[in-house]
């Protein structure tokens, strides 16, 4: 990826391309393999002879997203358009930190910053905003980034550094953010871009390897070196 804000096309050596024979719904970077991507299109039986350790119900509507933080505590965004907080050390209770600004807009995609838990990112359904949350300010958002053309799909904080984060969407584009102390008047721009050419679905940031990050859009897969 450039580090200009112009479309980028990276060397062929810089972008790996794994053709799926199916659509790709699903991408997971290990974390213990460097080397090691799984990329989901369907299951169509599963059998789940596992035990369910505590059931949480707190949102109005259906849960799109859920991310961990510190251990034993994780938050969830939902078709009811909050973000929350929820802590195994007290079920019975979860704190909401953010509210769509639009009723009845579902909040899609939800990212928690593990080089600084105090940030989180959040997207709303059909909407190219990606949405900076601080825990210690509720319901404020610390900066909003408008510069998707479409829909955002998937979000990813950097696994080794607490101020960037990529996002990628229906425009076709993976766009890397660096997040300023103070947002100036005309919002943020990002730092680099990459253009995918088709809408992307999935988005991830190995924490083995920081400078790939892999998006998914049809049955391709993409590794971006950054």
């Amino acid at each position: 990826m450039d580090n200009s804000t112009q479309e980028s096309h990276p060397p062929p050596e810089n972008v790996v391309t794994f053709d799926s024979p199916y659509q790709i719904y699903a991408m997971a970077i290990s974390a213990a393999n460097r080397r090691r991507i799984a990329v989901g299109s369907f299951i169509e039986e599963l059998n789940n002879r596992g035990v369910v350790e505590t059931q949480l119900i707190a949102h109005d509507k259906e849960v799109y997203d859920i991310a961990w933080g510190e251990a034993g505590v994780f938050a969830s965004v939902s078709a009811d358009g909050s973000v929350r907080i929820f802590d195994l050390r007290d079920k019975e209770h979860s704190t909401i930190i953010y509210e769509s600004p639009t009723p009845d807009t579902p909040l899609l995609r939800l990212a928690w910053n593990k080089q600084d838990l105090r940030y989180m990112a959040t997207t709303l359904m059909d909407s190219n905003k990606i949405v900076i949350l601080d825990i210690r300010s509720p319901t404020m958002p610390v900066a909003e980034l408008e510069r998707h053309n479409a829909s955002v799909n998937a979000i990813a904080w950097a696994p080794q550094s607490y101020r960037h984060i990529c996002s990628a969407g229906d425009d076709g584009q993976a766009l890397l953010w660096e997040l300023p102390t103070v947002a100036g008047p005309n919002g943020i721009d990002p730092m680099s871009m990459y253009s995918a050419g088709a809408e992307v679905n999935q988005l991830q940031w190995s924490a083995a390897q920081p400078d790939w990050i892999a998006i998914a859009f049809g049955n391709k897969m993409q590794m971006l070196k950054v």
